[in-house]
Order: structure tokens, then sequence, then C-alpha cells
């Protein structure tokens, strides 16, 4: 240690950050920590299976109405 110059410590600054409630933020946290849970990616999983599924099923059903619109209006133009 020197006699002319100690080596004395700084002080810690003051670093204070006030924390506020945010609804929203806590929703997210607690949707998240939910999703966490056993099983839950088995259930996530089916659950996109059955949106899959249903999704497919509705393109199947709109693919199936226009073809058929398209050939009755083949029939009207070109038949008739």
């Amino acid at each position: 240690m020197s006699v002319l110059f100690p080596k004395v410590p700084k002080p810690r600054e003051w670093d204070y950050r006030p924390i506020y409630f945010d609804k929203d933020k806590e929703a997210r946290k607690d949707k998240k920590l939910a999703r966490l849970r056993h099983g839950a990616f088995r259930e996530e999983h089916e659950k996109m299976q059955s949106q899959k599924a249903r999704v497919h099923k509705q393109q199947n059903r709109l693919v199936f109405w226009l073809v058929l619109l398209g050939l009755l209006l083949f029939a009207f133009f070109y038949l008739l």
C-alpha cells in the first residue's frame, strides 16, 4: 500500500430501475410456463395435427367445388 496514494475502493454506484407491473408480459410468462408442464408438447402436437387435418379437409372441399363449377361452366358454354 502506498503512503501518498492509498487505494480506497470506490463506493458502489446506485443502479435502481423501478419495476412496473406489465399485465401483458405476466400473461405471456404464465402462458409459456403452462406450456412447459408434463405432456404439454404431446398435447400441442396433437392439437396442431387436428388443425392441419381440418384445414386440409376445407381445402379439399374448396377444390371439389371449384372443379365442379369449372365442369358446369364447361358444359354450359361448350356442350349447349
